[in-house]
C-alpha cells in the first residue's frame, strides 16, 4: 500500500509575513495529498491566536479525523501537536516527555500515537513529537522516545515516528532515534531535504522515521509562495510502499 506522510511545525498558523490564517495552512496540507499528518505548534482556544481550535478546525477543513496532545496548558488554553489521517484509527497514547528541570523556563513537550489500519486489516504505529532546543533536553527526550514509547511492546513494525525535532543529522538525540528507527531522507532517492527556516531552508530538523517493511518511494518538501510563507517551517512529505505482510508484530 502506498501512502503519503507529511510532518509540518505550522507556528501556531502564523506566517513570515505575522498572518495568522489556518486555512491558508489547510490549503499547504491540502495540496500536498498526505494520508498522515503530524503537526506541531498548534494553539486550542488560546487568546493571542482568537481562541481557534487549530487541530479541529484543519482538520475539518482537510477532511480528516484528529488526536491532539497538549504539551501546555495556561488555564483553559492549550497548545501543542497533533495527528490527523481520513484513513481508519485509534487512539494509543498521548502524553508529556521529560524535561530539564534545570531550566524552568522551557516550553513543555510531548508526543501522540496513533495506530492506523491497513487495508489489509494491519496496524500501522505513528508517533508524532515535537523535541525542546536544549541539547541535555533533547537528549532525554529523544531517550524517552526509545525506550518508553518506541520500546513499547505494541510500537512494532510498520512504524513511523515524525516531528520537528530540533536536531539535525549530526546531533545526539538524531543519533539516538536513527539507531532504533531509520530516517526515511537517508532511504529515500534524491538529496535530504532541508525545511527550515521556509524562505531560504538550510537545516534539517524536521524528521520521518520509517521501520523495517516500510519503502520510501519519495521525498519532498513543498517550496510554493504558499507554503513558504504559511509557516516559520515547510513541510516535509515523504511517500512510503507498505510492505506485504510478514510475521506477525514484528521488530522494527
Amino acid at each position: 500500500m502506498k501512502l503519503r506522510l507529511m510532518t509540518w511545525n505550522v507556528h501556531r498558523c502564523v506566517g513570515v509575513d505575522k498572518r495568522l490564517d489556518v486555512e491558508r495552512c489547510a490549503r499547504v496540507i491540502a495540496a500536498a495529498r498526505p494520508d498522515i499528518v503530524g503537526l506541531q505548534e498548534l494553539d486550542v482556544g488560546r487568546r493571542r491566536t482568537g481562541g481557534v481550535d487549530q487541530a479541529h478546525r484543519l482538520a475539518e477543513l482537510v477532511g480528516m479525523t484528529h488526536h491532539f496532545n497538549a504539551a501546555m496548558h495556561v488555564e483553559e488554553e492549550r497548545y501543542g501537536d497533533a495527528l490527523l489521517t481520513a484513513l481508519p484509527e485509534r487512539l494509543v497514547r498521548a502524553g508529556p516527555l521529560p524535561g530539564y528541570p534545570r531550566i524552568r523556563a522551557l516550553e513543555p513537550r510531548g508526543a501522540v500515537w496513533i495506530a492506523v489500519t491497513l487495508p489489509d486489516g494491519r496496524e500501522m504505529q505513528v508517533i508524532n513529537t515535537h523535541l525542546g532546543l536544549v541539547p541535555q533536553e533533547q537528549r532525554k527526550q529523544a531517550t524517552a522516545l526509545v525506550q518508553d514509547w518506541m520500546g513499547d511492546e505494541d510500537f512494532v513494525a510498520p512504524a513511523v515516528l515524525m516531528g520537528d525535532f530540533n536536531a539535525t543529522p549530526f546531533q545526539a538525540p538524531y543519533k539516538l532515534l536513527n539507531a532504533v528507527i531509520a530516517d526515511a531522507q537517508s532511504l529515500g532517492p534524491g538529496f535530504p531535504m532541508s525545511t527550515y527556516p521556509s524562505a531560504f531552508p538550510f537545516m534539517r530538523i524536521d524528521h520521518v522515521f520509517v521501520s523495517r517493511g516500510i519503502t520510501v518511494t519519495r521525498v519532498e518538501s513543498p517550496f510554493d509562495p504558499e507554503a513558504r510563507v504559511a509557516s516559520d517551517h515547510l513541510p516535509l512529505i515523504v511517500e512510503i510502499q507498505v510492505e506485504a505482510a510478514e510475521a506477525a508484530r514484528s521488530p522494527l
